[in-house]
């Protein structure tokens, strides 16, 4: 990939570091939808997954090579232990992309080496040498990761880049694996690699970093002004522990201060041009369709795409706001896509038009997604007076992330008041084609739905979150609930959205006994050559 050192490189790994956040399991259809998303989004470089972890995440980096990996599409990256087998089911995932990466990484600091990977400085530099140069014989496009870089000796860290260099990594990618510097510390890093790595031109220096103190971004931005030209970064900062520098919060600050920046890119301070190929357009509608399909909400006051982010109810502040948005924005809503809603289809609107509409929103769906969506928004359509473009995404979003349906959910009927006892009656079809009916009562009518689901379907779990939010304002909005349970170590999410939330809560429920029934029955589709492997704790 050829790019100008002018500009910055934006390298998504939602798919595979942010899928690694507790409960953001995705399946492959899922990954697909967000990878579609994430290039028309504009990011230069997808991580889809690593390919030798298992044979779901190779499946979904193959599909995304063959379906996002276009001429014009991004460069679709593999992470790889710096190990033969990984490399070699990385690049065989990659073929179909016309655009591949992989990404290969080993530890280079003194405790990962004594206690994790057991090994000498000078095995790890012939290591990370010889799978470098593996990598090579397979993609022109090589990355290379010293794991825990933050933490490892400057002088070691520089002999192991300039291996890697000189056996062709094309990026090498500095990971702040534990989060742990501070900004300045990490510009510092940045700069001392390039001043002590010889052969560093023939490279672009790349970021990766987690945001166990809250710095991540900060770091990122420091170490752009030190000659890091490639962010890795999720959307909605999603990812281990405490998650990923935030891939919008990283480009509108390159957007709203680039007079700041364009200096440290060789550039005119009153340049105009952006730093990135970011569509920033596309910001809110991708966040909002990896929070929908991971099940992970984004808290109101997030930066850049929280519900509270152009919120204002200062009196003091809704009188500038009034009179100049200069006042108290710094940036347009609109700049990030969130428009003010407006009524695109009504009851009388056809199944073409739907379609062309969910399309302009970035929705492909299937002939039988459309179909049951179209079914959904007849039905929404008679229910409200108004329906949104919020209101199409979210049902776009629930017929995209839907999980096999093993259970499907026939009936659900309540009975509750302040003097009752509520009680919750439900039906369900099996995967066998029989129904089941039983009756619960609770402490509210949505506990009394799930004791009742949980004793037809009789699989021990524990939920550990239940979250209801409006998708538009009104007494009629569609309701959208988010559940997550539990199940030994194990974290399964549920997704559903209904203008009635009891309905919507013990569909989401559902989904998520689907997932937790489907993770208990044995592999069909395991292999005797991909060894599933743990990926805790990578770069």
């Amino acid at each position: 990939m050829n790019v100008p050192s002018d500009r910055i490189i934006i390298f998504d790994t939602t798919l595979r570091d942010g899928e690694q956040c507790p409960g953001a399991t995705l399946n492959v259809d899922e990954k697909l939808a967000i990878a579609r998303q994430l290039a028309r989004l504009g990011v230069d470089v997808i991580e889809a997954g690593f390919a030798y972890a298992s044979p779901g995440d190779f499946e979904a980096v193959e599909r995304i090579a063959q379906t996002v990996g276009t001429e014009d599409g991004p460069v679709i990256c593999s992470l790889a232990r710096a190990i033969s087998a990984d490399i070699k089911a990385a690049a065989e995932a990659l073929k179909p992309a016309k655009h591949a990466r992989i990404h290969t990484f080993i530890s280079t600091s003194d405790i990962h080496l004594e206690y994790q990977l057991k090994k000498s400085r000078s095995q790890v530099l012939a290591i990370a040498e010889e799978m470098v140069a593996y990598a090579k014989s397979f993609v022109d496009d090589v990355e290379f990761s010293p794991m825990d870089a933050a933490r490892s000796d400057p002088q070691f860290l520089y002999q192991v880049l300039e291996r890697a260099i000189a056996v062709g990594a094309k990026t090498i990618n500095i990971p702040d694996t534990v989060g742990y510097l501070t900004p300045s510390e990490f510009g510092d890093m940045i700069r001392g690699i390039r001043e002590n790595v010889p052969n560093v031109d023939q490279a672009i220096i790349s970021v990766h970093g987690h945001n166990d103190l809250g710095l991540a971004v900060a770091c990122f931005l420091e170490a752009v002004k030190n000659g890091a030209r490639q962010l890795e970064c999720t959307i909605n900062g999603i990812g281990e522990r405490a998650g990923n520098a935030a891939l919008e919060e990283l480009v509108m600050a390159l957007h709203v201060r680039r007079r700041y920046f364009n200096p440290f890119l060789g550039r005119p301070a009153t340049s105009e041009t952006p730093l990135t190929q970011i569509n920033t357009q596309e910001i809110y509608k991708t966040s909002r369709l990896v929070s929908n399909l991971t099940g992970m909400l984004v808290q109101p006051n997030k930066a850049i795409v929280g519900a509270n982010a152009f919120a204002h109810e200062s009196g003091i502040h809704q009188d500038g706001m009034l009179k100049n948005k200069q006042t108290y924005e710094i940036m347009d809503a609109q700049s990030i896509g969130l428009t003010s809603n407006q009524i695109i289809l009504g009851k009388h609107s056809g199944r073409n038009a739907f379609r062309t509409r969910l399309k302009e929103l970035g929705f492909d769906l299937s002939d039988h997604e459309l179909n049951k969506a179209f079914l959904r928004f007849k039905e929404l359509a008679d229910k409200k007076k108004e329906v949104t473009d919020w209101d199409l995404e979210s049902i776009a979003n629930d017929e995209v992330q839907r999980v096999p349906e093993l259970f499907k959910l026939e009936m659900v009927q309540v009975s509750c008041g302040d003097h009752a006892h509520p009680t919750a009656t439900v039906s369900l079809r099996t995967p066998e084609g029989d129904e089941l009916i039983d009756a619960a009562t609770g402490t509210g009518p949505v506990d009394a739905v799930y004791k009742a689901i949980n004793r037809l379907i009789n699989v021990p779990n524990q939920l550990i979150e239940f979250s209801v939010q409006s998708v538009t304002a009104g007494i009629d909005a569609i309701g959208e609930v988010t559940i997550r349970l539990k199940y030994g170590d194990r974290i399964f999410s549920g997704h559903s959205a209904n203008t009635d939330i009891i309905v919507a809560s013990a569909q989401a429920y559902i989904n998520a006994l689907n997932r937790l029934y489907t993770a208990l029955q044995p592999a069909e589709n395991a292999t005797d050559d991909i060894e599933v492997v743990s990926t805790q704790g990578q770069v």
